[in-house]
């Protein structure tokens, strides 16, 4: 039943699951081909993501990436900022929200700006709020009595289908597609989609028909796996089966901006984060806004968002990046190398 999952979902954390499977090596006095071949595969497992696309090892690889662009304007105006400036990697867009088109048409005429999709399945905020893209009748699972998307993770798994989730979802690709751009990668607002076995399924068959990177974390680390399941995610055996085919790149960790009661604080805990990272491909999620009386109006995190836009820019952290010999990445690249992985 999908309730019995609802107690472990995890609420506001964008990120997606996988798990690889590792070999138990055979004992043995001498090594036989089988043993050699096993070894090779262990070896393979062991290695990051980021040393598997190219990068050295030994490194960390970050992609400092922008959720909620599109939500409204001042979110538009602080993403687009930082990705001319070269101070972020990637953005990912909310379609059913109000300044979402906008954005998008900006990301077509900036073709080499790394912008994707924030799949949202929930609206939010009290009162500033969106419905589907899907016409209403076909997705009532999806809509509250407002007939607006559910206010939280929690509704979204107690109401709604996973044909209804797959339905949205792909609506909300094909709606990027017709403004013009293809996304560069998929993730899911408040991590919605991993809330139930059911959603993550649909999830990776759309990314996989698609061709479209998802959000992805390689759990074949059995600490990382117990970390996210302490953390109430849904890591169940029979996720864990569902995911091993997944076909496109992963990575080997995933984050978000650690808040901050001053500024200085959050710089200060943003690197104590970055320091705490193992070496591998990690994606790290904020919030960045341009403060206005509207951007107040719609949510009580406006502190932490207009911080999250000023942050990067900042040469304090700009030059800490430099001295922790970070090597920055975004999803187009990662594609281009996964491509060039069998050739």
């Amino acid at each position: 039943m999908k309730k019995s999952y609802v107690s472990k979902v995890a609420i506001g954390l964008c990120f997606s699951i996988l798990v690889s499977g590792c070999g138990e090596k055979k004992k043995g006095d001498t090594e036989t081909a089988d043993d050699s071949k096993q070894k090779e595969t262990m070896t393979e497992a062991s290695r990051t993501w980021a040393e598997k696309l190219g990068w050295p090892a030994g490194k960390k690889v970050i992609m400092l990436h922008a959720d909620d662009i599109g939500m409204c304007p001042e979110a538009n105006e602080a993403a687009e900022k930082q990705l001319v400036d070269g101070v972020i990697q990637s953005a990912a867009v909310m379609i059913p929200c109000p300044n979402a088109e906008e954005f998008i048409s900006w990301a077509v005429n900036n073709p080499k700006m790394d912008v994707g999709l924030h799949l949202t399945l929930t609206s939010e905020w009290k009162t500033y709020r969106w419905g589907t893209v899907t016409p209403h009748e076909e997705v009532p699972g999806l809509l509250d009595p407002d007939k607006k998307m559910w206010h939280s993770v929690l509704q979204v798994v107690e109401n709604a289908s996973a044909a209804e989730v797959e339905k949205e979802i792909r609506a909300q690709i094909e709606q990027s597609i017709a403004w013009g751009h293809r996304p560069d990668h998929i993730d899911s607002h408040m991590g919605t989609l991993f809330g139930h076995p059911s959603f993550m399924e649909v999830y990776v068959k759309v990314a996989q028909e698609y061709g479209i990177p998802a959000n992805i974390i390689d759990l074949s680390n059995p600490m990382v796996v117990k970390e996210f399941r302490d953390k109430g995610y849904p890591l169940t055996d029979e996720v864990v089966e569902m995911v091993k085919g997944y076909t496109l790149p992963k990575l080997d960790y995933f984050s978000s901006a650690p808040k901050g009661e001053t500024y200085e604080e959050k710089i200060a805990n943003f690197k104590t984060l970055v320091q705490s990272l193992d070496p591998g491909l990690t994606e790290i999620i904020f919030h960045p806004s341009v403060l206005t009386d509207n951007l107040k109006s719609i949510t009580g995190s406006w502190q932490q968002r207009e911080w999250e836009f000023t942050m990067f820019s900042d040469p304090d952290l700009i030059q800490f990046f430099k001295d922790e010999g970070i090597i920055f990445t975004n999803w187009q690249e990662i594609m281009e190398r996964f491509e060039q992985m069998d050739k």
